[in-house]
């Protein structure tokens, strides 16, 4: 018998996974993750790029079939998981994965609920589809993870693993809807040539990350659609010598992280969710930053601010160091350290930051500006050594009478070692989805993600979203 080939073992596990294989802490991370997504693009909806996703999404026209956040009319499937996953991943307030440091809820969610509500999925079947989304997503970003660099190769190419990751998982949960294994497997193969995605907005701005999520989503129910009309895809997709991980990793890739316990060893309940709405790197300094605070320290008793992290996080929430300590807009703000401490010394919300600390005004505020001018970003041993299992910080404050207080933050919020409660994460559900839905569309949608598995019409989930309130 011929060896499967890679893309064959995931279409396998995907197509021979059914939602009664799936462990019971699966499904219910699922349900959360739903909840989580569904309250972020909810939140999102009014931003600038909210609306430039929706507008050019319906200016395409096409067949109505699935819901999109703020769109009154249903979209084609692709486009409505375009709109989806651009509004998911907008606010960097979405799940997150390490080591392999992606966010995979916020493309393969919009990819399988757009695929599950055309074909008249129940919730059980997307369930099951996320889930084995979410798994080949994590594996293949884990696939790109260099042990010995303790960093994403991706990430060091300047790639954006979660869109380029997303787009696979995505598919594998759009073809598992309505396809066997087979129509998987050339999904995976499909998808491969339209995953994308550079990082370079990370550093010097620029709003067009926030797509990423989104047009990996459009690209997953895309690739399967076209497998449903008859194209196909290289079964060696992943591991051939002009394959993904040639293109992606240049040919450097752990096949172990993909294959070893796959169908038994799940990743998708370890995955990490955020509880602060910026990218992952600066929580650490925010809580770092409300521990001097709750120490009874404010922005007038400090000289000067270090704040130590990982040094592969520098160049992301440090450097240039100019712009970080001067975020021009609330979406600059999320990625800089300097932003983080203001936030944790003088900010807070239901969990301890929230949407309101992350807005234009409060980027260009004198005062958090004053405490960023103090702050410096560094590279520190220690931090570097725990990354990227973890996204820890070193927040050191010389003071005004010359002493020194030093507040070390060495796992991540929302994890495995502190993970957040399902009270805390409904508090940040109900945090963002009332900013544009009334308290009892709130409490519908909560009821309806925890009782997901007993949904019969997706519709009945999906379908209050698309009148929320866009202004």
């Amino acid at each position: 018998m011929t060896e499967q080939t890679l893309a064959q073992r995931l279409a396998s596990f995907a197509a021979g996974t059914t939602y009664d294989d799936l462990p019971r802490d699966v499904v219910e991370s699922v349900k959360m993750r739903v909840l989580d997504i569904l309250g972020i693009a909810v939140a999102a909806a009014p931003l600038d790029t909210g609306r430039a996703s929706r507008r050019w999404a319906e200016e395409q026209g096409g067949v109505e079939a699935a819901s999109a956040v703020g769109v009154e009319r249903r979209l084609p499937a692709n486009l409505a998981a375009f709109v989806n996953g651009v509004l998911a991943h907008s606010l960097d307030y979405d799940d997150t994965h390490l080591p392999s440091v992606l966010h995979p809820s916020a493309a393969v969610i919009p990819a399988a609920l757009a695929a599950a509500e055309r074909a008249g999925a129940d919730g059980r079947q997307l369930i099951r589809a996320i889930a084995v989304g979410l798994e080949t997503c994590v594996r293949l970003g884990m696939a790109g993870y260099d042990e010995e660099a303790k960093n994403s190769t991706f990430f060091e190419h300047g790639q954006h693993a979660t869109s380029i990751c997303g787009a696979m998982g995505g598919a594998v949960a759009a073809a598992v809807i309505d396809g066997d294994e087979e129509a998987v497997r050339n999904s995976l193969g499909v998808a491969a040539s339209m995953a994308s995605g550079i990082i370079e907005a990370n550093r010097t701005g620029g709003t067009v990350k926030r797509i990423h999520c989104g047009w990996a989503a459009h690209a997953a129910i895309s690739a399967a659609d076209l497998v449903r009309h008859g194209l196909t895809g290289p079964p060696t997709v992943l591991e051939g010598r002009f394959g993904f991980f040639q293109a992606w990793l240049h040919g450097r890739f752990n096949l172990a992280a993909v294959t070893e316990g796959l169908g038994s060893d799940w990743a998708v309940p370890g995955i990490f969710f955020k509880p602060y709405p910026a990218n992952h790197f600066t929580h650490a300094g925010v809580d770092a930053a409300s521990a001097l605070r709750a120490r009874g320290i404010g922005p007038d008793d400090i000289e000067s601010l270090t704040l130590g992290v990982p040094a592969p996080n520098l160049r992301t929430i440090g450097e240039p160091i100019e712009v970080k300590r001067t975020p021009q807009t609330g979406y600059m703000a999320q990625f800089s350290g300097p932003y983080a401490v203001a936030v944790g010394l003088l900010g807070g919300g239901g969990l301890g930051a929230s949407l309101e600390d992350y807005t234009d005004e409060l980027a260009q505020d004198p005062v958090r500006r004053a405490v960023m001018a103090k702050v410096d970003v560094v590279a520190d041993e220690g931090c570097t050594e725990i990354f990227p299992r973890q996204f820890p910080a070193v927040l050191t404050a010389r003071l005004n009478d010359g002493s020194e207080v030093r507040e070390e933050v060495l796992t991540t919020r929302g994890g495995p070692e502190r993970p957040l409660s399902f009270d805390e994460l409904a508090t940040k559900f109900r945090e963002n989805a009332q900013r544009a839905l009334c308290p009892e569309q709130v409490d519908g949608l909560a009821q309806a993600c925890h009782q997901l598995d007993r949904h019969t019409d997706l519709s009945d989930v999906l379908g209050p979203l698309t009148a929320v309130d866009k202004s």
